[in-house]
């Protein structure tokens, strides 16, 4: 059996770069103007002096993930940021992602998808998405979700993952990933979904539908009687005694730009996407205990492992999710907070001589708590680089800045182009841009 944490794409071409690259991914930056804040974003409200100093120094701009208007998840944000091919930011499911970041053996043929703990009530009616963001326990109710046989020779089990989430592993004979998942998503619909086949006429996709729904329905009895639940109601607790599954994926090697061009890349995160997606990537990954994806995270631990990182990588990657939970929760004065105290840490440990870019994977919109298709603000300093007389970070402020407004990828190969292993076109393949 093989990882998919362990399989590393591409045949690298090794480029030496001129400059080493430092890129801050701030999960869920963007947003809209917030009726609390003065009719401001968050990033716009908040005092942040060391980011406005890039931007002082720097050029800045709108970055869209994927497409204009598109709404896009952290995988897919991520990944283009992170060198991922575009035609394979399309493909690349979340169940996927979250396979490789908690290491799970997969084989050919199996189907992996991604799960949230949910509160439920009557009829599939979802009370809570998240049931209240459980985090203690997950591992101990996904105990008693392995080794489940489903339809006499299909075997699921269940994997804890990060907080609330988990992954469900499929395993027997004819199995298809062409299904939808039951997570309505946070749109008007509240009642958990009827998986189905994308194609009636493929009949692996139409029994791997029914498969799903019969797991749900059994995950549902066995964590409703779970003495866990029970504890968690008899504390006034939100009990997670159900699943939303989405994101439905099987083993897939992404092509990576960064490893094509032989760049030696290292991604720091508290949050298991991110380790999947480096894993998948052939990125080394920095995980400590203290590195979490809420709002105590140990900030200032991050920049110091990135520091070290940059001594024998070309490439380091710091992930920070906290700004997307709060416009999930609705706060944008907590959003706010949060950039006001990372600015402070990265005043203090971000001093790299190095090119230095910030960006995001997506515009999370505090006033409704989902994601929206808004670009997402983006700086980049190198020394030497184009200053375009900017001088706050913020949305509005980046409509006017001089890298435009550029895909995720474009983003990604400015950034490259800084390090000086982008010397001219035949450094990497069509592949890697456009819509190849």
């Amino acid at each position: 059996m093989k990882s998919l944490a362990a399989m590393r794409p591409s045949t690298p071409i090794n480029l030496q770069p001129m400059k080493k690259g430092l890129i801050i991914i701030l999960d869920g930056l963007g947003d809209r103007p917030s009726p609390d804040l003065e009719g401001k974003t968050p990033l716009e409200a908040a005092n942040t002096p060391f980011m406005d100093g890039l931007v002082s120094r720097g050029c800045c701009g709108l970055v869209d993930p994927l497409y204009p208007g598109v709404p896009v998840d952290t995988h897919t944000g991520c990944a283009a940021l992170m060198g991922v091919a575009p035609k394979d930011q399309r493909r690349l499911a979340r169940g996927s992602v979250e396979a490789a970041g908690i290491g799970l053996e997969v084989e050919p043929g199996d189907v992996v998808i991604r799960a949230n703990c949910a509160t439920l009530g009557d009829n599939g009616l979802i009370i809570d998405r998240r049931a209240g963001r459980i985090s203690e326990g997950v591992d101990t109710l996904c105990e008693s979700l392995e080794n489940l046989v489903i339809a006499d020779s299909v075997l699921a089990s269940v994997f804890p993952a990060s907080h609330h989430r988990a992954v469900l592993r499929l395993r027997g004979p004819n199995l298809s990933s062409a299904i939808t998942g039951t997570d309505p998503g946070c749109g008007g619909d509240s009642r958990i979904q009827v998986s189905r086949a994308l194609d009636p006429a493929n009949e692996n996709a139409v029994n791997t539908a029914a498969i799903l729904n019969e797991f749900s329905h059994r995950a549902c009895e066995i964590l409703g009687q779970h003495p866990l639940n029970q504890q968690r109601a008899s504390n006034g607790e939100l009990a997670a005694n159900g699943l939303l599954f989405r994101g439905v994926g099987t083993v897939f090697h992404p092509r990576n730009l960064i490893t094509h061009l032989g760049l030696k890349a290292v991604v720091i995160t508290g949050e298991r996407t991110l380790n999947g997606l480096g894993r998948l990537s052939g990125f080394d990954v920095i995980q400590q205990p203290g590195f979490t994806g809420l709002s105590d995270t140990d900030l200032a631990g991050k920049f110091h492992s990135a520091q070290h990182a940059l001594k024998d990588n070309d490439l380091v990657y710091v992930h920070i999710k906290a700004a997307d939970l709060f416009s999930h929760s609705m706060d944008a004065r907590g959003k706010k907070a949060f950039l006001e105290q990372l600015d402070k840490v990265m005043n203090v440990h971000v001093n790299a001589d190095c090119v230095i870019a910030i960006g995001a994977d997506h515009s999370t919109d505090s006033n409704t708590g989902r994601h929206c298709g808004d670009p997402v603000p983006a700086v980049l300093w190198s020394s030497g680089c184009r200053v375009d007389g900017e001088t706050t970070f913020g949305e509005t402020a980046c409509t006017r800045g001089g890298l435009g407004r550029i895909s995720g990828n474009g983003f990604l190969l400015t950034v490259l182009d800084h390090m000086g292993v982008l010397s001219n076109y035949h450094s990497f393949d069509s592949v890697f841009i456009g819509k190849a």
